[in-house]
C-alpha cells in the first residue's frame, strides 16, 4: 500500500534569483481528476456501442490552510487577490513518488505546466483557506527528483 504522504507535490518557485521546486505543504486537498475525452460510436452491424479514450484534460483540485510564511501559499494568494490571468497565472508542478526511492536516493517524478484557477477563499470558520484548481496546459515530463534537504526543495532531471 502507498501512503498518500508518499506522493509529494512541489511547485516551481523563484526566490532571490534562484529557481527550485518547493514542497507544497499545508494542503488539505490535492486530488487529481483525469477527465478523459471519449470518442463513442455505434456500428450498424453491432449491438453494442464502442468507446475509446482520445484525450485527457487533467485537473488538480486543491484546498490549503494559508500560511503567510509559505512561498507557494503567497503565490497562489497573489494570483487570486490580483485576479491574475494568462501567463501570470501559470505554474509548473512536480509530483514525486517517495514510496519507492532509487538506489541513489532519487525519486521518480513527473512535471507538468498548469493554469491556476482560483476558487474560494476564507470558507472555513477556524482558519483562512484558499481553494481552486490547477488545469493542465502541457504535456507530462518524466524524470527523477533529487533533494539535499529532506525533500523540502528538489531538483528535476528529465529522462
Amino acid at each position: 500500500m502507498i501512503k498518500r504522504s508518499e506522493k509529494v507535490a512541489f511547485m516551481e518557485c523563484s526566490q532571490d534569483g534562484v529557481t527550485t521546486y518547493t514542497r507544497m505543504t499545508g494542503f488539505t486537498q490535492f486530488s487529481v481528476s483525469k477527465n478523459p475525452k471519449e470518442y463513442s460510436r455505434k456500428y450498424i452491424d453491432e449491438d453494442l456501442e464502442r468507446s475509446e479514450v482520445v484525450g485527457y484534460s487533467p485537473v488538480i483540485s486543491y484546498k490549503l490552510d494559508v500560511d503567510p510564511n509559505n512561498i507557494v501559499h503567497n503565490f497562489l494568494g497573489m494570483v487570486a487577490d490580483n485576479e491574475m490571468m494568462g501567463s501570470d497565472a501559470k505554474c509548473n508542478i512536480m509530483i514525486a513518488d517517495l514510496s519507492d526511492l532509487n538506489e541513489d536516493g532519487s525519486a521518480k517524478a513527473i512535471v507538468r505546466a498548469f493554469s491556476i484557477i482560483p476558487g474560494t477563499e476564507g470558507d472555513d470558520k477556524d482558519t483562512y483557506t484558499l481553494s481552486g484548481s490547477f488545469k493542465a496546459i502541457g504535456e507530462k515530463k518524466f524524470g527523477v527528483a533529487t533533494s539535499s534537504d529532506n525533500w523540502q526543495t528538489v531538483s528535476f532531471i528529465e529522462d
